[in-house]
């Protein structure tokens, strides 16, 4: 395994990681008073589903991501990460969220999107967006992407790979057989 790049940049949604680690929080705060109160096989149905409502907001608001390196871009979206060489990526943009073309292929980024109301603001085009919008985050990465496209695509090699979020999954799938086993168990 090759060692973490020191010139890595990772950009994804601040919004979405604070709503993600107060969610993440209650949900303790739920697990820790079902393992503390409630011992029994309901309480372990219920925590069943606190913990795969948990991994979910995990998945769902902290996981998306999008990492610059020399060697590749790595989009980290819900279920399956994508590891793009430079040499393969054609193009970017933002619509809602980032769009990476790779030939005739395009990736969905959602670790950087725009925010609607701002999306709206530069429609009207009344008032000024301010330089923290999300769609100057947006256009920075863009920008980002597009001076790491001509620097590196000449030095990266390689072919897209695709690759699921087993941890994830395999905790989900644990879980669920717990749930349904505490569910056939009551």
């Amino acid at each position: 395994m090759k060692p973490k790049s020191l010139e890595s940049e990772q950009y994804l949604s601040t919004s979405n990681r604070i709503t993600g680690v107060i969610v993440l929080v209650i949900g303790l705060a739920g697990l820790l008073d079902i393992a503390l109160e409630w011992r029994t096989v309901s309480g372990l149905l219920v925590a069943a589903i606190i913990g795969i409502l948990m991994v979910l907001t995990y998945v769902g608001l902290i996981r998306p991501s999008v990492t610059l390196s020399p060697e590749h871009l790595l989009l980290r979206n819900h279920l399956r990460d994508h590891t793009i060489p430079w040499s393969k990526v054609t193009g970017v943009d933002v619509t809602d969220i980032l769009r990476v073309h790779v030939g005739d292929d395009r990736f969905r980024a959602p670790g950087v999107q725009l925010v609607m109301r701002d999306l709206r603001k530069q429609r009207v085009g009344g008032r000024k967006l301010s330089a923290e919008s999300s769609v100057s985050r947006a256009e920075f990465v863009v920008n980002r992407v597009e001076s790491h496209m001509e620097q590196y695509a000449a030095k990266s090699h390689g072919e897209v790979v695709t690759t699921w979020a087993r941890p994830e999954l395999a905790v989900i799938g644990a879980l669920a057989v717990v749930a349904v086993v505490a569910a056939l168990l009551r």
